[in-house]
């Protein structure tokens, strides 16, 4: 792997040659394993038997004390999450233990049957009532002045950057009406531990046993302590995988037995429980689609608006089912017609 045009991997390498040789790091054997969305970057290489990971997290651009703090609650409650070998706080560097090769979102693209599928699920909902059972000491909250605040990325990046539509005075009213609704709503909700983006690309398939209980859980680092139902919509209104509405429908049942089970303040009646997590599926796919523009537009990471369709079908899903999004779904009847705009409007 060649490092011309990247002298963090020398650094990388350098620590790693330093670190104690009991550990058997074979440093010639570094090599990607996966970005992600911010400046974070791993790599995985070879230790006797086993192979570790590298988390690249240039601290200009990353803290990773946050990774640290959560990953401790996450173990205390007892999910499979990497344990830190080493780290070096100021280089950004951390050795971890490694989790698999594949993650669900990857296992899923090449192909599962049904049964392999739920079998899947069932363990990621099954951690997922773990994980609203830890600890939420030192997290941020995850609050309705929080939550409003981040949908104001859907009006900017998706309706104004990615579509070039200017709302006019009625429509951007009617907009925030239902955002202070959603956020309200939302925020309201008992609060747990919020892991944000608990799904198939953050989820690792640990079909080996050095690799622990399935599923592995990583990125977890922007966790906060927030609404109960965040979580389980992002895992059924996955960005990466279309799940129809009926699988939807029976891994949310599913949670909320086992949620019930363990204790967890979800509400007593699943149809007051069902229309709790849409709308917070709702809020979470609005603030998506903005970011995912900006991601695009900003950022010029192109890749992401293969994601836009599914999202849009996921919230017109919801804002169609209760009366009071009209005005939200008009709004994105407007913007679907004016597809051909996309891609011009800086």
């Amino acid at each position: 792997m060649k490092n011309d045009h990247d002298p963090r991997l020398a650094q990388i390498r350098n620590w790693l040659s330093g670190l104690p040789a009991a550990l058997n790091l074979a440093v010639e054997t570094l090599r990607p394993a996966s970005s992600d969305a911010s400046f974070r970057r791993y790599f995985r290489l070879d230790a006797g038997e086993r192979t570790l990971i590298v988390m690249d997290a240039p601290p200009t651009h990353e803290d990773t004390r946050p990774f640290l703090q959560v990953a401790q609650l996450l173990a205390d409650a007892g999910l499979n999450v990497p344990a830190v070998l080493e780290k070096d706080l100021d280089q950004g560097l951390l050795l971890l233990t490694d989790l698999g090769e594949k993650t669900y979102y990857q296992r899923i693209q090449d192909g599962l049957t049904d049964s392999q599928l739920q079998a899947l699920y069932r363990d990621a909902l099954g951690a997922l009532v773990k994980l609203q059972q830890a600890s939420t000491a030192g997290l941020a909250t995850y609050d309705t002045p929080r939550l409003a605040d981040e949908l104001k990325l859907f009006p900017e990046w998706y309706v104004g950057k990615h579509h070039g539509v200017t709302l006019d005075d009625k429509t951007a009213n009617a907009l925030d009406k239902i955002f202070a609704l959603l956020s309200a709503s939302n925020g309201g909700q008992a609060q747990v531990l919020v892991h944000r983006d608990f799904h198939s690309p953050n989820l690792m398939v640990c079909d080996d046993p050095r690799y622990g209980p399935n599923p592995g859980v990583i990125d977890f680092q922007d966790a906060l302590a927030g609404p109960i139902t965040y979580d389980l919509a992002s895992l059924v209104t996955d960005a990466r995988t279309t799940w129809e509405e009926p699988q939807q429908l029976d891994w949310a049942i599913r949670y909320w037995e086992m949620a019930r089970a363990a204790g967890l303040p979800v509400d007593a009646d699943f149809a007051e429980f069902h229309r709790a997590y849409e709308w917070m599926g709702l809020q979470r796919n609005l603030r998506i689609l903005g970011v995912f523009a900006r991601l695009n537009h900003r950022d010029g990471k192109a890749h992401y608006l293969a994601h836009i369709p599914r999202m849009n079908g996921y919230v017109r899903q919801v804002a169609q089912r209760y009366g009071v999004f009209t005005p939200l779904l008009r709004l994105l009847d407007k913007l679907d017609n004016r597809e051909v705009s996309v891609g011009y409007t800086f």
